[in-house]
């Protein structure tokens, strides 16, 4: 097991300004620079990354398809049908009915 000294009457150099401080008032930034006391900056809040959610995959309760059809209407439209009768679409997912007038 390797033993080292207390380094007591030790010196060491600041990484950040370039003074010479004694060792054990040297301390070990979050970025991996041996700073002093003055110089010493915590990690800001803002750096560490954000909680991934999970996606859902699927819906928890979903309802059932509706009985009723899909009438689509295909065409161009004159000018009198357009102001008498709106084409209308009632669906069913899944199928799909084409009528022309």
């Amino acid at each position: 097991m390797a033993r080292f000294s207390r380094g007591t009457k030790a010196w060491g150099i600041s990484d950040r300004s370039g003074f010479r401080y004694r060792l054990r008032d040297l301390h070990e930034e979050w970025t991996g620079l041996m700073v002093s006391d003055e110089e010493f900056e915590t990690k800001h809040p803002q750096i560490k990354p954000r909680k991934v959610r999970k996606e859902a995959q699927a819906l928890y309760k979903p309802s059932p398809d509706t009985p009723e059809g899909l009438k689509v209407y295909v065409g161009v439209p004159t000018i009198e049908s357009h102001l008498l009768e709106r084409p209308r679409a009632i669906g069913k997912a899944g199928t799909v009915t084409v009528s022309t007038p």
